[in-house]
């Protein structure tokens, strides 16, 4: 038996296997990432693929279709200059330039329902290219975001997503 909520603005209802896929990233740390997309035909969101823990960002990336609107959480872990180990769970909209016109409307239509759904979720970008969902992004968000709450003005963070990586995060007297 599936039971889901629904969308009053868009008709488009939550699986509750998606949302039980979100709580095991979120609390169990079993997938790095979840690609959901729309089912027409069961008017709900459902779950299209998800990413081993081990699994980089780029191979997140290359699992989001180049012309379809998706939805997707990525877990992202980084360690800061004071080696204090975090993690952030972005959800991105994915609705490339190229997609059709309707795939667009109704992703943008089920959007703001699916995403509340999906309790402690930290960011959240929009992107219709990928430059503006590169791994560099999700860097300066937790960065800026950092900056705000009060914590050190320059961190060194290193992505723990897979590829690890270096990357000096900008100071105030050295903007990207």
């Amino acid at each position: 038996m599936s039971f889901r909520t629904s969308n009053a603005s868009s008709g488009m209802g939550v699986a509750e296997h998606s949302k039980s896929i979100f709580l095991e990233l979120q609390r169990k740390k079993v997938h790095r990432y979840i690609i959901f997309k729309i089912d027409e035909k069961k008017t709900e969101v459902v779950v299209e693929k998800t990413g081993a823990p081990g699994e980089s960002y780029d191979d997140f990336t290359a699992a989001l279709p180049e012309n379809d609107c998706r939805y997707a959480v990525y877990d992202f872990d980084y360690v800061t200059e004071d080696n204090c180990q975090k993690s952030k769970i972005f959800f991105i909209a994915w609705s490339p330039s190229i997609s059709r016109i309707r795939a667009k409307m109704l992703y943008a239509t089920s959007k703001d329902r699916f995403r509340h759904e999906l309790d402690g979720v930290h960011y959240e970008i929009q992107a219709t290219d990928p430059t503006e969902m590169e791994l560099e992004m999700l860097l300066k968000i937790c960065y800026y975001v950092g900056i705000e709450a009060g914590e050190n003005k320059k961190q060194v963070l290193s992505s723990s997503s897979g590829n690890p990586e270096s990357l000096i995060m900008p100071s105030v007297d050295n903007p990207i």
